[in-house]
Order: structure tokens, then sequence, then C-alpha cells
């Protein structure tokens, strides 16, 4: 899989995201807009591997998981994401999204937090999509 790909299955998993919610899916809406940002945050990581470097076992290791802010650290987005979170509109879109885990899947999701979780991802102004698209 490459950044590319990341980056092309990001975009893809939001927009499935927006039809599961639009057929009345919140559940599935849900899930499936917080693996955006998991690809997203894959794509941040995939840019930063050298084409011809042996990979680092344990970034590689590391970059296994859906848990955002472990992905943050391996993407080296830490300080980024610091800065951005002190404006107040991405800081709290960054929470909603902060909410979900893949363990998603197995709970239960309103309109409304299908809704604020594609809105804090999707914002063209403020959202994470369009903050993770600066460093992917």
């Amino acid at each position: 899989m490459t950044r590319k790909d990341l980056q092309k299955l990001s975009l893809i998993r939001l927009s499935e995201a927006k039809l599961l919610l639009g057929s009345n899916s919140p559940d599935g809406a849900y899930y499936l807009a917080g693996y955006a940002v998991e690809c997203a945050l894959k794509a941040c990581i995939a840019k930063e591997t050298k084409r011809h470097d042996f990979p680092d076992k344990q970034r590689a290791n590391d970059s296994f998981t859906h848990n955002a802010k472990r992905l943050i650290v391996v993407a080296g987005l830490e300080s980024a994401l610091d800065e951005a979170v002190r404006q107040s509109e991405f800081g709290l879109r960054w929470k909603i999204v902060m909410q979900w885990s893949e363990e998603s899947r197995y709970s239960s999701h309103s309109t409304r937090e299908a809704l604020d979780l594609i809105e804090a991802i999707e914002n063209r102004k403020y959202g994470i999509l369009q903050w993770l698209k600066k460093h992917y």
C-alpha cells in the first residue's frame, strides 16, 4: 500500500460514511468515518518513509495500530498537533475525533454523533482531514 493509496482510501472511507449516514445507518457511518482519519494519518507516516531505506522495525510495528494518538507520534506530528489544537475550533473537532476507536464497531451511535464526527473530519476550515492533508 502506498501513500497515494492511503490518501485515496481516506477519502473513500469518508464518502462511504456519508452514504451510510444518508441511508439512516449512523453506526456504520461513525465507524467508517474514523477510518478516514486513520488512513490519512498512515499516509502521513508513509510520506516520511524513504524509498530505498530499510524500514525501522519498531516504527513499522507502531504504525499497525488504530489509535490516532499513537499514529500522531509515529508520524512525528505531535508539535504540529499541539499548535493546531490551540485554535479552539480545531481543538473541539480533535476532541470529537479522539472519541472514536476501532471498538466503535460494537457500539451504537446516534445520527448526531455520526454527523458530529463527519463534520469534525471534513470541515473545510478547521477539519481534521484538511489539517492532515497538509502533512501527507
